[in-house]
């Protein structure tokens, strides 16, 4: 049995949520692996990040988004409103904008509870059978890094680990 495990970076926009198609960059690392059967994770470290497999509406919003991730958003702001204003959630509470604030970040950037809420629904990992060497993603699958931290644009890292023969 063989472990390898790779990262790399993705930017997001900030303003709203940032969705990055990674499958080619997953799909290069698997093939770079050697590894013919096994299972590919694709891992967020950040509380405010989700990995989803989804298919490609192709047809874009006014926003960016394919149609399928603009619903995505839509349904996500009628359960888990964006946080626009302090006291609009308990999170962040003067403890945790005490400590942010030692850690060089701002009010406004502590008002990111609706991208923690929604993370958590989403999860914050995939994991993808590696079947004759190739991510097992059906005709239709894509896997996307969903960045949902609104308050400013941000470098993530994407983290890839494999484990197979």
């Amino acid at each position: 049995m063989k472990t390898i495990w790779e990262s790399f970076k993705v930017r997001s926009t900030g303003m709203r949520p940032t969705f990055h198609t990674v499958t080619e960059k997953v799909r290069k690392i698997v093939k770079r692996s050697n590894i013919q059967s096994g299972i590919c994770v694709v891992y967020s470290r950040h509380t405010t990040c989700a990995v989803m497999i989804e298919g490609d509406s192709f047809d874009k919003a006014y926003t960016g988004l394919t149609y399928l991730q603009q619903d995505l958003v839509d349904v996500f702001e009628k359960i888990i409103p964006t946080c626009r204003k302090e006291g609009q959630y308990m999170h962040p509470g003067p403890e945790l904008t005490e400590f942010a604030a030692r850690h060089g970040e701002d009010k406004p950037g502590t008002l990111n509870t609706d991208a923690h809420l929604r993370s958590s629904i989403m999860g914050r990992s995939e994991i993808v059978p590696i079947i004759d060497g190739d991510l097992e993603l059906g005709d239709f699958g894509h896997i996307y890094f969903v960045d949902f931290d609104h308050t400013r644009a941000r470098e993530r890292t994407v983290i890839v680990q494999i484990i197979g023969e």
